[in-house]
């Protein structure tokens, strides 16, 4: 017979874990969480909508983040993240060993290619751009580092879904996924994206080609971790005009394998 008092150790730890949380905290949090690319700016109404606390809450806490630097208010009574979000971002990125790591490798790259290069890891059913090294020649597409884009539409999103698995991408991938994905070849359903993952999986490397966008062309590959697992992917993204598949194929897809295996056996991975 056990002893009495185990069947409520999990209770005991998670009323602990409880008493360690500071509400006030968690909402200012999920308030600036509410912020995106695509959401620059948010009226004091939305805030406390989707938050789900009282207006008058709502103005304290966007009140005490302005103080302190994380929000600035624009004339028209609107919200925007203020300066000092972006060096807690960019603390992160500076943190994690990947970036660090594959740093070095990135740069080399595409001073050798003369293309623009980007390092994403995936981020619900969005790529997270985590390095950009950008040729100012490639107008075509308006991403940052802290981007978010559809990984359905995207080369580095997709050796990143194919990495996944089945049960796992069911999960991650919906209808909505595949919104804002216009480009003149994209793939507008997971029904339709899973061969092309087969294939990805099968060949080690994606190729997008006009999916995310028109004129836009790249091709991605795996980074692995110690363990096999994929945990992030970097492409080489050109004009579509000057470069064809075959191309792309033929002269940029070798130094980019050559890339992401070095990043590989950085992080301890063959």
């Amino acid at each position: 017979m056990p002893p009495r008092d185990e069947p409520t150790a999990p209770t005991e730890a998670a009323a602990a874990k409880r008493s360690y949380h500071v509400e006030a905290l968690a909402k200012g949090l999920r308030l600036l969480a509410l912020f995106s690319e695509q959401r620059t700016t948010m009226k004091l109404t939305d805030m406390a909508a989707e938050t789900g606390v009282p207006l008058p809450t709502a103005f304290r806490m966007a009140a005490t983040l302005v103080t302190e630097g994380f929000l600035e208010q624009l004339p028209d009574g609107a919200y925007r993240p203020a300066p000092k979000v972006l060096t807690l971002g960019f603390s992160a990125l500076r943190g994690m060993d990947l970036v660090e790591l594959a740093d070095g490798p990135l740069r080399r790259l595409a001073a050798a290619s003369g293309q623009t290069v980007n390092l994403g890891t995936l981020s619900d059913d969005r790529v997270l751009y985590l390095i950009r090294l950008r040729n100012n020649d490639l107008v075509t597409a308006n991403i940052q580092v802290g981007s978010r884009l559809p990984a359905a539409g995207t080369s580095i999103g997709k050796v990143l879904l194919a990495g996944l698995a089945e049960k796992e991408l069911d999960q991650r991938l919906t209808e909505a996924s595949f919104a804002g994905i216009t480009g003149p070849n994209a793939i507008r359903s997971l029904a339709g994206l899973r061969p092309a993952l087969a294939e990805i999986r099968e060949q080690g490397w994606a190729v997008q080609d006009e999916e995310l966008a028109y004129g836009l062309r790249s091709v991605a590959a795996p980074v692995r971790d110690a363990s096999g697992a994929v945990v992030a992917a970097v492409n080489v993204a050109v004009p579509a005009m000057e470069f064809p598949v075959a191309r792309l194929h033929d002269e940029l897809r070798p130094p980019l394998l050559d890339a992401c295996g070095e990043i590989t056996r950085l992080l301890g991975g063959r």
